[in-house]
């Protein structure tokens, strides 16, 4: 008979010994996610013996996450901003970083009743576009991702939070110029673009290299081309006053705010993020 701290013990060595970081979390949260409870109730029920099923359930989450697929795929969704986002290999898992540029979008809001019209590039699971619907009624998101597998992911994560009347999910290549056909302009544009270089891919974790969608990751290139051809997008999407947000990948800071300067952009501001790395940029069209 298999207790449910004996399960959580033996599932933390036998994941450390796989190299996996957080091994006991790890445990936990795959334990919980079989047991339909919360992690913190784990510890109410240690001596709890598990059934059949559940042992042969955790046992093929165990099998899964030993070969370093990422416990948000394993769980089928991930936590950001406080929303449940389903995600699955189809997308690229969101980060608590990217939770900042949201951040600094909401912030930038001003408190008037007009509608704020925004255009999310690169939405993926639909995230940054969810957050933002939830936490302010007047904006309206036109949301484009490159995958049509991404947008399914997206499309159903804003049904479930109940802001698929305000999100608009457009399939669309932004490196080609149908980016143009967009009917109107836009208040903000918004993009946490693939900024890893081609060069840096393969030495990423097992995680990203071996299950995250590559196309969402890295430009296959020197990790700027989308925020140089975003920015130029801009000075034709953007409303007079409208503003850039880009999340930024470590070291990009500097090209991402020439890019700024040589398209004519002005009051471009850089946040750094808890680990003084600097994380999101803005720039405002002239």
């Amino acid at each position: 008979m298999l207790k449910v701290l004996d399960a959580i013990n033996l599932t933390e060595k036998h994941l450390a010994k796989k190299g996996i970081e957080s091994a006991r979390l790890n445990a936990e949260l795959l334990l919980a996610d079989v047991l339909k409870c919360r992690r913190l109730d784990l510890y109410l029920k240690f001596d709890s013996p598990l059934t059949e099923s559940e042992i042969i359930q955790y046992r093929l989450y165990l099998a899964r996450r030993s070969k370093h697929e990422p416990l948000q795929y394993i769980l089928g969704k991930t936590e950001f901003y406080g929303l449940s986002i389903k995600v699955n290999s189809d997308v690229l898992i969101p980060r608590p970083e990217t939770e900042q540029l949201v951040e600094s979008i909401l912030n930038s809001l001003n408190n008037t009743e007009e509608e704020i019209t925004i255009l999310d590039i690169g939405t993926g699971s639909g995230n940054i576009s969810i957050a933002l619907a939830k936490n302010n009624n007047r904006v309206k998101i036109t949301a484009v991702d490159v995958s049509e597998k991404a947008l399914k992911i997206a499309q159903s994560n804003a049904d479930t939070h109940g802001v698929s009347e305000r999100i608009k999910f457009i399939t669309m290549d932004i490196m080609s110029d149908n980016i143009f056909s967009l009917s109107h302009k836009f208040n903000i544009i918004v993009s946490n673009p693939p900024y890893v270089e081609k060069e840096q891919y393969s030495k990423l974790q097992e995680e990203i290299v071996k299950y995250e969608p590559e196309i969402a990751v890295t430009d296959n290139a020197n990790g700027l081309k989308f925020y140089e051809r975003i920015i130029e997008a801009g000075n034709n999407l953007l409303n007079h006053n409208g503003k850039i947000f880009f999340e930024l990948g470590a070291g990009k800071s500097g090209s991402v705010q020439k890019f700024f300067l040589n398209s004519g952009y002005k009051n471009i501001v850089i946040e750094k993020d808890y680990s003084k790395i600097d994380r999101i940029i803005c720039g405002v069209k002239k």
